[in-house]
């Protein structure tokens, strides 16, 4: 039988990576916001008609605005997991849901593992954590999955975000002492894809929690110089200094993990999966990037 998933957040980094795949044998089905708005859901046992598993990549994912919209982070971040993960038990269907790094603490020491005490610090931090509980609780059959860091050639991004800023200025200050593992949004896509694959092939599959990044780890000044480099070898603009600095000197509303390494170990063991290093993801993107790029030097 032809596999039919329920994708959300479709037009996300995630959601728009897993439409571009090439599965045999699945159809993708990422409705409209109109459609399936996370913020106020509709009914949907009528959405799951034919339905054989749910992917959940919908976020309300700006952090420091969470902080001053905290409802609607929770309407997105909670609530709506909460009646996914309800309506897949009614249905008889796995529900993989994304979740995230900054359900640890602020001053802890990563990599860490899946069953690692959580304690997030942030709005965000803490209805995504909310959210993975509804889930868990709801009856249905799951899969975690928790990631970090999220970069694409799509949407918004950190690495988009200094590649714009970097051909403007020659000169950049970015927070060094931040760590933490970057993940293609393509390369998370094909994870989530296999764990969902086998989901619905193997009713004795059981649920769980994974941690799903790309190779190897940095921080946020790390993952900013190699990008410039790789910019710079494309031939793109790039600022002459990147200027390490700390987590005080760059202020922002929501409190964010010194050392949010995840342990992708369980991935491996359990599944087969393991990421290409996040280096090798970064060059691609931003080859990418620069093919777009009209009058590069």
């Amino acid at each position: 039988m032809a596999e039919r998933w329920l994708v959300t957040g479709g037009t996300g980094q995630v959601g728009t990576a897993l439409q571009h795949l090439s599965l045999p044998g699945v159809e993708v089905v990422a409705p409209p916001r109109e459609q399936l708005d996370l913020a106020a859901l509709p009914d949907l046992d009528p959405l799951l008609a034919g339905v054989t598993a749910i992917i959940n990549c919908g976020a309300y994912t700006a952090v420091d605005m969470a902080e001053s919209e905290p409802l609607m982070a929770r309407a997105i971040n909670t609530a709506a997991p909460a009646r996914l993960a309800a309506a897949a038990t009614r249905a008889g269907i796995p529900i993989v849901h994304v979740s995230t790094d900054y359900v640890f603490p602020a001053d802890g020491e990563g990599p860490w593992r899946e069953d690692d005490a959580i304690g997030p610090v942030s709005v965000y931090g803490q209805t995504k954590a909310d959210g993975e509980d509804a889930v868990r609780a709801s009856g249905a059959r799951h899969a975690i999955v928790r990631t970090a860091w999220v970069f694409s050639a799509d949407g918004a991004n950190f690495i988009k975000t200094m590649l714009r800023l970097g051909a403007e200025r020659d000169r950049m200050r970015v927070v060094a002492d931040q760590r933490g593992c970057p993940t293609h949004a393509g390369d998370l896509a094909e994870a989530l894809a296999a764990i969902t694959a086998r989901f619905t092939s193997d009713p004795a599959q059981p649920s769980g929690t994974w941690h799903c990044t790309n190779m190897g780890e940095t921080t946020w000044h790390g993952l900013a110089e190699h990008a410039f480099a790789s910019a710079a070898a494309c031939g793109m603009k790039v600022p002459a200094t990147v200027e390490p600095i700390t987590t005080a000197d760059y202020p922002t509303p929501a409190r964010r993990p010194v050392d949010s390494r995840l342990d992708c170990s369980r991935l491996a063991a359990d599944f087969g999966l393991q990421l290409r290093p996040w280096q090798q993801a970064v060059d691609e993107v931003v080859r990418q990037l620069a093919d777009q790029t009209p009058g590069r030097t």
